[in-house]
């Protein structure tokens, strides 16, 4: 993986983020939890050791916390395979490597997903979002929990009456670095 640390752990962080709010069933292989750099062996255990380092240790806390996620929020998993389950709010930003969707559940709850493949700071990133009110951070790879840089939208974002990408409102977010965010109505 290219960059220095700082960007190959948060590249490894922002995937799995990806991977748990894309649709469809998640495979991981043994050892990405952790951040192992060797590939692994079914003949020697995993480099337990390596959560002596923060950089390691931060990337097991957000595959545990993203699993967490996975299971207590029906939008990223109840309609995996529909067409209801998932929709596009942009995914024509490549001038700034940034793609943004909504997961649905089946009872009209949603998150709004958006991935900043970037090394830059977005700052007063307009996306669009499909209701009026506070909406709140649920996850962020950049979290200083992870070993990020703890860029994001901790106090929340209130929606604006701004119609944005389809949408009839939008949020004006922080979107940090080579990270994932994933947003809910409060």
């Amino acid at each position: 993986m290219p960059g220095d640390a700082w960007q190959q752990f948060a590249n490894l962080r922002l995937l799995l983020t990806y991977q748990i709010a894309s649709p469809g069933k998640k495979l991981n292989f043994m050892g990405n939890e952790l951040a192992q750099g060797r590939e692994w062996s079914e003949g020697r255990e995993l480099d337990w050791s390596s959560l002596q380092l923060h950089w390691h240790e931060g990337v097991q806390r957000c595959s545990r916390d993203l699993n967490r996620l996975y299971r207590d929020t029906p939008a990223l998993y109840e309609l995996d395979f529909s067409h209801e389950g998932f929709a596009w709010i942009d995914c024509h930003d490549a001038d700034q490597s940034i793609l943004s969707f909504l997961r649905r559940d089946r009872n009209g709850g949603s998150v709004l997903c958006a991935f900043n493949f970037t090394p830059v700071l977005r700052q007063g990133y307009r996306v669009g979002c499909p209701s009026a009110g506070h909406w709140r951070e649920l996850f962020n790879s950049d979290s200083a929990y992870y070993s990020g840089s703890n860029q994001g939208n901790g106090a929340g974002i209130e929606s604006q009456p701004q119609p944005w990408m389809g949408m009839p409102h939008s949020l004006v977010i922080t979107l940090p670095p080579l990270s994932g965010i994933i947003l809910q109505i409060a």
